[in-house]
């Protein structure tokens, strides 16, 4: 066991993007950085959740609109060519090695650790090492922590022993199993639901509430839904998981009991019930903050409770937005933060000043890569009620579109508007449908800066595109003022 003791500017535990993102943006900054990190270099995202779940996702996405195209269907009657699937995905998983996310770090002169890292008292971490060593890291400005999160599991009888998927099986799997049941209603689990479903699973969803995607305008879920149910997916709403088995030994089917007395079997079982902070072991305790819980942190991203405020947390595990952009956003904020404080310049926390947090509070786009598409940003009608802002809704089918018609025969979607009734400016927009994705930076861009009606009426879409939408979407409103 040897020991070695090194100081920077900025430690930053965890190197998935928001932390790969912070450690480059404060050694832009021209302050020394290191990066610790105890497994692959890009994170969750790169290897487990965003990236090889939509290399999964678009083939079968792809197939469905290619059935709904005339003179198409029949070339995308056939199975999807499985092995050919798996090997894509692998590809952009890069085989799970992380070499290029190595090189890249290089360029930028970011010194790697590779260990599990562990505060030890205030601007102190020590790595120990995959070779067994102990190394001392010392930050002379700043402690960033962005360790992401890990699958918060149910506390289910007999979920110890029955080896459950999360997404890092559901994502790196290279066999289909012949029945699938997933525990869930949220993203991963009707994203999963829509790969393994079209992969030859027999898929059973089992949601604890009255529909899925709960958090985004109601419309969206009963759409998701409906799409899988056709597709095949047993999807059961209302029941929880009281208990789970291997009966005939670890390699045979799952049991599991149902709270409405039902039982399912299955070959594997997915757990899609939410994220917990990787906080447990990282030696929170050392600095006077309880392990296992999220960092809440102020607008500039420095950890609430910390003295001298040398803690700052971005990404996942401040729980601000379990999105991979969004933890990118905070990075890049939080980087010319340190920055700029580390040479005593003031922050720039106006609107739009380069250490402004302002997408955190008013617009976080979120894209779920289902058949339909679901897109949104800003505020729901929900949210609305809830914090008691008033809104005008407006609603447009976009099965009514020239674009929609030219993209698939049969499109079926949805619009959704909410504007401030007395600026007219947008607020929050939700899309529902195929190819909707490549809508959402136009609906940020509107909620981030607050355009008004008569600003976006000189916006003008072209023809025939789904974007036209924004100018129907105008329309109804004027029509409804009218």
């Amino acid at each position: 066991m040897s020991d070695s003791s090194r100081t920077y500017d900025v430690i930053v535990l965890g190197a998935g993007p928001a932390g790969e993102n912070l450690a480059d943006r404060t050694r832009a900054a021209g302050l020394t950085s290191v990066i610790v990190e105890n497994e692959l270099l890009g994170g969750e995202c790169s290897f487990w959740a965003c990236e090889p779940s939509k290399a999964l996702l678009r083939p079968v996405v792809a197939r469905a609109d290619a059935l709904r195209v005339p003179g198409f269907r029949r070339t995308a009657e056939g199975p999807l060519d499985i092995p050919t699937v798996f090997a894509h995905r692998d590809k952009i998983a890069v085989n799970w090695t992380d070499d290029d996310q190595v090189d890249w770090l290089k360029s930028v002169s970011v010194d790697l650790v590779r260990g599990h890292g562990r505060l030890d008292g205030p601007r102190q971490v020590v790595v120990e090492t995959r070779e067994g060593d102990s190394v001392r890291l010392t930050a002379r400005q700043v402690v960033g922590v962005a360790t992401g999160t890990v699958t918060a599991f149910p506390d289910v009888p007999g979920l110890d022993s029955v080896r459950p998927w999360t997404n890092r099986e559901a994502t790196a799997a290279s066999e289909v199993p012949d029945r699938l049941a997933i525990v869930g209603g949220g993203v991963v689990a009707v994203e999963m639901a829509t790969v393994w479903q079209a992969l030859g699973s027999q898929v059973t969803l089992l949601v604890r509430g009255n529909e899925v995607l709960n958090r985004m305008e109601p419309f969206a879920g009963k759409m998701v839904a409906a799409s899988l149910e056709e597709a095949g997916v047993d999807v059961r709403f209302e029941v929880t998981v009281t208990e789970v088995a291997r009966r005939d030994g670890p390699d045979s089917p799952v049991h599991i009991t149902l709270s409405t007395g039902d039982s399912v079997t299955a070959d594997e079982i997915l757990i899609a019930t939410g994220r917990a902070p990787h906080t447990a072991d990282i030696g929170l305790e050392t600095v006077g903050l309880t392990p296992g819980g999220w960092l809440e942190v102020d607008d500039t991203y420095r950890v609430k409770g910390i003295e001298d405020g040398w803690m700052y947390a971005v990404g996942d595990v401040n729980h601000r937005a379990l999105m991979t952009h969004q933890g990118k956003y905070q990075a890049r904020i939080a980087g010319a933060i340190i920055g700029a404080r580390a040479q005593d310049e003031p922050l720039d926390t106006e609107k739009w000043g380069a250490h402004s947090s302002t997408a955190d509070h008013t617009a976080v786009p979120q894209v779920v890569f289902t058949d339909p598409d679901v897109t949104c940003v800003g505020l729901t009608t929900a949210r609305a009620e809830a914090t008691g802002r008033q809104v005008d809704v407006v609603d447009f089918d976009l099965a009514h579109l020239a674009g929609s018609v030219q993209y698939a025969e049969g499109y079926r979607g949805k619009a959704r508007m909410l504007l401030d009734p007395e600026r007219g400016t947008v607020l929050g927009v939700t899309f529902v449908g195929p190819g909707v994705q490549e809508l959402l930076y136009s609906a940020t861009v509107a909620v981030t800066t607050e355009a008004t009606v008569e600003q976006l009426w000189h916006a003008v879409p072209a023809f025939p595109t789904i974007s036209e939408v924004w100018l129907r979407l105008l329309e109804a409103y004027r029509d409804r003022a009218e």
